[in-house]
């Protein structure tokens, strides 16, 4: 195992890049990049409009209905 720790951050995503193309494939590396990648859009904003008017007393029911009563 190669010790990551010492690693600059461009360094180690091309060490790990390398093990999941060895692990899965280019196809499957390609899939990874596809999947795991930053989206577009603005996630914060978008929250922002999802939650409007939105109550904790009402997220709480939600998880409650979920998950069963929080303690």
């Amino acid at each position: 195992m190669i010790a990551t720790n010492n690693m600059t951050d461009e360094e180690f995503e091309r060490h790990t890049f390398a093990l999941l193309q060895r692990e899965v494939g280019l196809d499957g590396l390609a899939r990874f990049l596809r999947l795991n990648r930053a989206g577009a859009g603005d996630y914060t904003r978008d929250r922002h409009g999802w939650l409007e008017g939105v109550t904790i007393q009402e997220i709480m029911a939600e998880v409650e209905s979920r998950c069963g009563p929080t303690t």
